[in-house]
């Protein structure tokens, strides 16, 4: 499990045409700081809802704490990775795609829009490193085209892009800004 390096932000940064700061705020917010457990597992967070469309609501009688029409019901961080196993035994694919992975917490359904060979590949690349998770995280804000709001920090627009348009329910706007206010004062 490799962590990220300043040097990893900066290339990053560089890359993505913002402040590392920026970077870091996101991180922060998305995964208070760290892409993996104590396990060694990568941060996941197990969408239920995500998981209901992609297996068309087929277990959502026989298991709605895993699939489900209603977003929610995450229970704890370390409850994750169990819901995902159970979820795999029914549908591995959709599983893995109903899963925000890592310090960016970038959902596993846009691997071909970020240009994986494979959804295993993203998920090998998940488990690899902080760095593999980095990545990821630029491919998105590439693919997305959140460049300019992450550059700008016009938090409101790139936390809607980033989040989706429940991003105000969790105040994802407000904190990558209080984040972000932190990290450029260092």
């Amino acid at each position: 499990m490799k962590t990220l390096t300043e040097n990893d932000y900066i290339n990053a940064a560089k890359e993505l045409g913002c402040e590392v700061a920026a970077i870091k705020a996101v991180a922060e917010v998305e995964s208070r700081g760290s892409g993996f457990l104590p396990s060694g597992e990568p941060k996941i967070l197990f969408e239920r809802h995500r998981f209901y469309k992609y297996t068309n609501s087929k277990y959502a009688i026989s298991h709605p704490d895993i699939c489900n029409k209603a977003p929610g019901g995450y229970g704890k961080e370390s409850d994750q990775h169990l819901k995902l196993q159970r979820a795999s035994t029914l549908n591995r694919e959709a599983a893995l795609m109903s899963c925000s992975w890592g310090r960016f917490q970038v959902m596993g359904d846009n691997w071909q829009k970020l240009c994986y060979k494979s959804l295993q590949e993203f998920i090998n690349k998940m488990y690899d490193s902080e760095a593999g998770q980095l990545d990821a995280f630029v491919r998105y804000i590439k693919a997305f085209g959140l460049q300019a709001h992450l550059r700008n920090k016009n938090w409101t627009l790139f936390a809607k892009g980033y989040n989706g348009p429940g991003y105000k329910a969790n105040d994802y706007d407000v904190k990558m800004q209080a984040a972000y206010n932190k990290y450029s004062k260092i």
